[in-house]
């Protein structure tokens, strides 16, 4: 498994209403998404930042998903340009 953080930094600028906007707009895009474990929408208001967290099954899809044309949705979308990278997984604690 790989993970992939998308961060969005503010230096100005940050909405949490806008932010918790754009991830129930977003949610049904992501739902039954092949390949796609699990995404987490997050905010944090403290430090002006919201983060997109996913766990995707395999890096070749990871990498397939976040092409330069999502790049400039997630943007116009937040208003900032995010920092993706990509993280390799060691192990997972499922307590659902």
């Amino acid at each position: 498994m790989i993970g992939v953080s998308v961060v969005f930094d503010y230096e100005n600028g940050f909405d949490r209403t806008r932010i918790i906007k754009v991830a129930k707009n977003a949610r049904k895009m992501f739902e039954g998404l092949p390949d796609l474990r699990f995404k987490f929408f997050t905010l944090d208001e403290k430090r002006q930042q919201a983060m997109n967290f996913y766990v995707w099954e395999s890096k070749a899809a990871a990498e397939a998903f976040f092409t330069e044309e999502l790049r400039n949705k997630a943007t116009g979308l937040y208003g900032v340009s995010p920092t993706i990278s990509f993280l390799e997984i060691a192990e997972v604690v499922d307590n659902s």
